[in-house]
């Protein structure tokens, strides 16, 4: 049937009106089935622009994927309930200057942004390939940490951004690896979990190179046999940290090249659960969603995150609290959100080697990449950032990374385990909690 010009051109806009729109509102935004259906549907409606009522659809259709992508990323969890924190902060700050207010606060704010920048990083890491999307989680999987870290390294914090690391380490090795055996094992009590050892024992050897990096250090310190006095200390230092680095981009190639599979879940006759794996690989939003929501979160991250670090030395007097416990115990809390849930939703889905994965592989990046780049960074700001953690706390992460080992090499978890990392986390605590710093930030009392 012929139709006029006019009557033609009206029912191509009824249909390009109705028909994609609906698809919009019945269908998921994100799946990539209808990526293309979509971008096909925007085409036909930007070829149409000149025609009425054309630009009123197009504006119909972007109103539609921006609200989607919102209701997606800040809509989808509680977590985010504690966003409104981070502006709260910032004005209690302008008001009335109480820095223990503003620290509580900015700590708030920053643990959903924190889990949200995880979360769009995974998003990306859909669209980029394995080993793109490798280098993407290893840049921006603990990207809260390194942002607070720079921070109190521009301010001359050193202890601060050691401690913090540090914090960052024990954390994920004692109560994010602890709270997932523990959950996992109570679910499964009939049986015990099983992981990948294989991998376990290279992260493990990893953890030990880094304590073999800081050790050295604290050792030349303690027993006065530098060659020069307080400047060899900081070239051996930054000369270990740049082999650190290079061991990890080695570690990088053979995770990606030679192990991509390795923490993929088994179930109990060792075959692949690809029912599982289809429903964890489905992206929930666009490439470039993911690109402009990583950059909204990280900035809004970099400026809350000055509150916090100017605040740390305040909170500390106000609230009578070790500076010392504050940047081991409670600024690691803020970037190890993301990390604390994801393991032990994995854990109560039997899907071990996800969780160890998370909790162990966040310690290495940490130790492998995060501490030897801040000293990087330092170096290049003039700032004496050196691998001399004290001995204190050199002695407590070697520790912990020999009962982590010790528990990792059986291959198996249960709740038994779990509660033993928690319980050993309480110590750690409460010995940060009643450890006076030798170096404090600023050089007054830790009080």
């Amino acid at each position: 049937m012929n139709y006029k010009p006019g009557i033609q051109s009206q029912l191509e806009m009824e249909s390009l009106g109705n028909g994609p729109i609906h698809e919009f509102e019945d269908e998921s935004l994100f799946t990539p089935k209808t990526e293309a259906q979509k971008t096909r549907s925007i085409e036909a409606v930007g070829e149409c622009s000149f025609s009425g009522g054309s630009q009123a659809s197009g504006d119909k259709v972007w109103r539609n994927i921006v609200y989607r992508s919102i209701k997606t990323v800040v809509f989808s969890t509680k977590l985010n309930l504690l966003m409104p924190f981070g502006p709260l902060a910032i004005l209690v700050y302008k008001l009335t200057g109480h820095n223990g207010w503003v620290f509580v606060l900015s700590l708030l704010g920053i643990t959903p942004l924190a889990e949200r920048l995880g979360y769009a990083t995974e998003q990306l890491a859909f669209y980029t390939g394995a080993t793109v999307g490798g280098l993407l989680n290893a840049t921006f999987g603990n990207a809260t940490e390194l942002i607070i870290s720079i921070y109190a390294l521009k301010r001359g914090m050193l202890r601060v951004v050691q401690q913090s690391l540090l914090g960052s380490i024990l954390s994920n090795m004692l109560l994010v690896l602890g709270c997932a055996f523990f959950s996992g094992g109570l679910v499964f009590q009939e049986k015990e979990q099983v992981f990948n050892k294989a991998t376990a024992v290279v992260n493990s050897g990893l953890l030990l190179m880094a304590v073999m990096g800081l050790l050295f250090p604290a050792v030349l310190h303690y027993t006065h046999t530098e060659v020069n006095f307080g400047k060899s200390e900081l070239a051996l230092s930054r000369f270990s940290s740049c082999i650190m680095l290079l061991a990890y981009a080695a570690f990088l190639f053979f995770q990606l090249k030679s192990r991509h599979n390795q923490y993929v879940p088994l179930n109990e006759e060792g075959i692949q659960n690809e029912e599982n794996a289809d429903d964890d690989e489905a992206p929930e939003i666009s490439k470039w969603e993911s690109i402009i929501w990583l950059s909204i979160m990280t900035a809004w991250i970099s400026i809350v995150s000055e509150y916090l670090v100017n605040a740390i030395e305040g909170a500390s007097i106000a609230w009578n609290m070790p500076i010392s416990f504050i940047s081991v115990i409670l600024l690691p809390i803020v970037g190890n959100a993301a990390e604390h849930a994801s393991a032990i939703m994995f854990a109560m889905k039997d899907k071990l080697d996800i969780s160890l994965g998370v909790a162990i592989g966040s310690s290495t990046q940490i130790s492998m990449f995060g501490i030897p780049f801040c000293v990087v960074v330092g170096w290049i700001m003039g700032r004496p950032m050196d691998l001399n953690f004290q001995l204190f706390e050199t002695a407590t992460l070697f520790i912990t990374v020999l009962v982590v080992a010790f528990l990792l090499q059986e291959g198996t978890s249960n709740y038994f385990k779990g509660l033993m990392l928690i319980l050993c986390y309480l110590i750690v605590a409460a010995s940060f909690f009643v450890h006076v710093d030798p170096s404090p930030a600023t050089g007054t009392p830790p009080f």
